[in-house]
Formats: C-alpha cells, structure tokens, sequence
C-alpha cells in the first residue's frame, strides 16, 4: 500500500487510503507500537467494499510530530481531525487495541462522526490489564528508565509503555454517554480481564459482546471467526 501524508496541526499523519470513494468510510486503526501496515489484508482483501483508510497513530509508523508523551486523548483529536480534513462526516471504525481506546474517547467526543464501532480488545483503565500483563509493562518501564539512564535512545519505548501504563482519560458515566453502536471483540486468552471487557460492553448503550475461541490479543485480527463477525456487524 502506498503511503500517503496529511498535514494537520502539529502533525503529519501518514496513511494508506484503498477502495470505492463512493464506497462507505472505514478507518483502520492500529494498537500501540504498531502501525498501519497491520491492516493490508482488511484494505485488500476482508474490508475491499469500504472506503478505507488505514492511519498511523501520533508516535507511531511514519507519521511525524515532536512529543515528550502520547496521550489516547491527543489521539483521537488527530483521527477527528483527518476526518475533518477529508470531509469526512461520517464513518465505520476498527480500533485494534490501543486503537480501540481511542476510538472510545472520539466517539465520546464526537458521536455523529461514527456510525459503527468495533473495538478489538480495548481498555479504558490500566487496571483493566491481567496482574501479570500489568507487572511485565512495569518491570519494562523500570528497565527503559534505567537502560536510558545509561545512554540508551529509549523514548520511543518508554512513551509507549506509558500510554498503556495511564487511564485513557474517560470515566464509566462518560461511556455511558456514547450513543455510537459498538461491536466488541475479545480473545479467549487475552491480555485484557474479560470482567473489564465486559464492563465496557454493559456500560455502553449500544453495544454487542463477542469472545473469539482459540485465540490472543495478539492474533485475533486474522481469525477467520473475528473478521466474519466484524463484516456482518458492518454489513447491516
């Protein structure tokens, strides 16, 4: 897929657009340390009747700007803001992880934009994480602090650890709040509490539940069973 580059205020997004533009919108969005290269197989092959736009989130694959954090809030500006840019005013969306947090923090600040959401695993507090997930991203962050300490170009790896080591930013009456319809998906062996998952699920208004058998965070994008219910979920 070819990159291509959108000059925003105080960033430069790169993304790769494939489909119909008549086609309905779909925003691809990546989880965290990853980029948009993950979702070629969703342009090209399992979403090619949509109008897709993958996007490499602020810090992430080739989009440039000067940050001394990342924050899930700035981050969901950035996608409101891409849509703004491409008269976009109304769209389906796939966040995949981190991608996912901040696609709950943009539909709760702006609920016309999205028409469908599906969230892969998502997590709106760092609780939310299984206790031995959440030790390794600390005992991590300790060792990134302290290989910098020793001249080691660590930032980049201590500003991801720290956008999973925060709150996204938004409280369970703020869910509560959002009127998008949200598909939400989570694997058997997942890195995220099911009882948090389900949390976010209830809390929604508008919102379907699906466990995906056989599978981890870390390879539920491909399984056959998560995209035929992510294409239906979008088909309707």
């Amino acid at each position: 897929m070819r990159d291509l580059f959108l000059d925003l205020e105080g960033i430069t997004l790169s993304y790769s657009e494939n489909g119909n533009p008549d086609a309905p919108t779909l925003l691809l969005l990546h989880g965290n340390s990853e980029n948009k290269e993950l979702f070629v197989d969703y342009q090209q092959k399992f979403f090619a009747d949509f109008h897709t736009f993958a996007i490499d989130s602020r810090g992430h694959g080739k989009s440039i700007s000067k940050d001394n954090s990342l924050i899930i809030n700035q981050m969901s500006d950035d996608i409101i803001a891409f849509c703004r840019k491409n008269n976009i005013d109304k769209t389906h969306l796939i966040g995949y992880s981190d991608g996912g947090n901040i696609a709950l923090v943009a539909a709760k600040k702006c609920p016309t934009l999205f028409e469908k959401i599906i969230a892969i695993s998502p997590n709106y507090l760092v609780k939310g994480f299984k206790c031995k997930e959440l030790i390794i991203l600390q005992l991590q962050n300790i060792l990134c602090h302290f290989r910098q300490l020793l001249g080691a170009k660590m930032q980049k790896n201590i500003q991801y650890l720290q956008l999973m080591l925060n709150d996204i930013g938004i409280q369970p009456a703020d869910l509560k709040e959002i009127t998008t319809q949200f598909c939400i998906l989570y694997a058997q062996n997942d890195v995220i509490k099911e009882s948090h998952i389900k949390e976010i699920a209830h809390l929604l208004l508008h919102s379907q539940l699906h466990k995906i058998s056989l599978c981890n965070h870390y390879d539920i994008l491909y399984k056959k069973e998560a995209i035929e219910i992510m294409q239906q979920f979008l088909s309707k």
